[in-house]
């Protein structure tokens, strides 16, 4: 029984990354010795053990065999005379198909120490195209190396268009995609997750809300860059500049989708876009299974974040009006991620990316002045008074007080 450290941990070791999970593939075993090692089996698909002590993955050496559409249809073999070569072979990425043996030796038999030199997300073999999760676990790893010059190796790209040119890509479930998508929004540089996706004809495929961005056009008096796709992307770089909060990212990515489907004789204006993008967002989220959370910021800044753009000329009743609909009462702790969405759009043009968005401020001091009012006050004193008697003579209270910190 030979045992090797495989895998991400073998690739984030020689690029001198802190290594947070190691796996290992065991070769020449059975589940039975494994067993009697007292490790414990977690595997459902294939021969999978937690180590006895460590508690990291231990998975017996394996091949797989296509036997139909998307990501579960393999049939697994392990057995003793597997031999690594044969398990790294199955891998995605020759940087994700190396080994280091107990005395420390790589054993890297598809160049992937080479291509990590390079920076080069290169397939090992056309295995790969056997699964469509690895067009989006290519295009993550995009969006975590970029700043360390990593590019898709065309070969690769070919490779994912013809995966989902042949409806590949159309057999992804629901959990899976999100599940990528949400690890991408973290990464460092988060629009190369999309950017590779739409190389690949993946994006039209799976967020066609995304992709039909592209080619749309806005005013140039607003927007320097012209294209909406452009813009949005820009604007999910100056989120991911602003914050790692990865649901700020996707309400920046989402905040102008309504944009898509603005009739072509209204362009370049798109009047109206607001609703329509929170239309879209919410059927966007009920098809890939989005949290509510990302789902409820991203639809509060589709609909608001051109109010919030011009809070410098809006009168205190309308500011009123714009804390409601972000339901800050309710919701204080949502101002920060909504504001830093709101900025990121701001700063997300061309020749604009160091402004500053003075209108945060606006809206901080609005809110504090407004949750400032006593209505438990109010309501004790018309105690006698109708409901809506009482809410308006409140509203009427924090309008005041808003005016009065403006």
């Amino acid at each position: 029984m030979e045992i090797y450290l495989v895998g991400g941990a073998v690739r984030d070791k020689l690029l001198g990354l802190e290594v947070k999970d190691r796996d290992y593939v065991v070769v020449g075993a059975t589940p039975e010795e494994l067993v009697k090692r007292n490790f414990k089996p977690v595997g459902a698909d294939f021969p999978v053990f937690l180590h006895p002590e460590t508690k990291e993955e231990y998975a017996l050496a394996r091949t797989e065999r296509k036997t139909g559409r998307g990501y579960k249809g393999f049939t697994v073999y392990a057995a003793p005379d597997v031999t690594l070569e044969d398990d790294l072979r199955r891998r995605d990425l020759t940087i994700n198909a190396m080994a280091e043996a107990q005395d420390g030796s790589l054993i890297d038999p598809f160049g992937g120490a080479e291509d990590l030199r390079n920076g080069i997300l290169g397939h090992v073999s056309p295995a790969f195209a056997e699964d469509p999760v690895r067009i989006l676990r290519v295009a993550r790893l995009a969006a975590r190396y970029a700043g360390r010059g990593f590019t898709v190796a065309p070969a690769t790209t070919e490779l994912m268009r013809a995966m989902v040119d042949s409806g590949e890509a159309d057999h992804l479930v629901a959990e899976r995609v999100w599940m990528e998508t949400a690890r991408a929004l973290a990464e460092e540089q988060p629009r190369r997750f999309f950017e590779v996706l739409r190389e690949c004809d993946a994006l039209a495929r799976l967020f066609p809300e995304i992709d039909g961005l592209f080619g749309v056009p806005q005013p140039v008096k607003y927007h320097p860059e012209i294209d909406t796709g452009v813009h949005t992307l820009m604007v999910l770089d100056q989120a991911a500049r602003l914050c790692s909060d990865p649901r700020v990212r996707f309400a920046a990515l989402m905040h102008d989708v309504g944009k898509a489907k603005t009739p072509q004789q209204e362009w370049p204006s798109h009047a109206g876009h607001e609703q329509r993008g929170v239309d879209i967002i919410n059927d966007f989220c009920k098809r890939w299974r989005v949290p509510n959370d990302y789902r409820e910021l991203a639809a509060v800044v589709a609909r608001e974040h051109l109010r919030c753009h011009k809070l410098a000329e809006l009168r205190p009743g309308t500011i009123l009006k714009l804390i409601e609909g972000i339901d800050l009462f309710r919701r204080p702790e949502r101002l920060q991620s909504f504001l830093l969405a709101c900025e990121a759009d701001a700063r997300g043009r061309t020749g604009l990316e160091d402004k500053p968005y003075p209108q945060a401020d606006i809206l901080r001091r609005a809110f504090e002045a407004a949750r400032s009012v006593d209505t438990a006050a109010i309501a004790e004193q018309d105690k006698d008074a109708k409901g809506e008697v009482v809410g308006e003579e409140i509203r009427e209270a924090r309008v005041a007080a808003i005016k009065s910190v403006l």
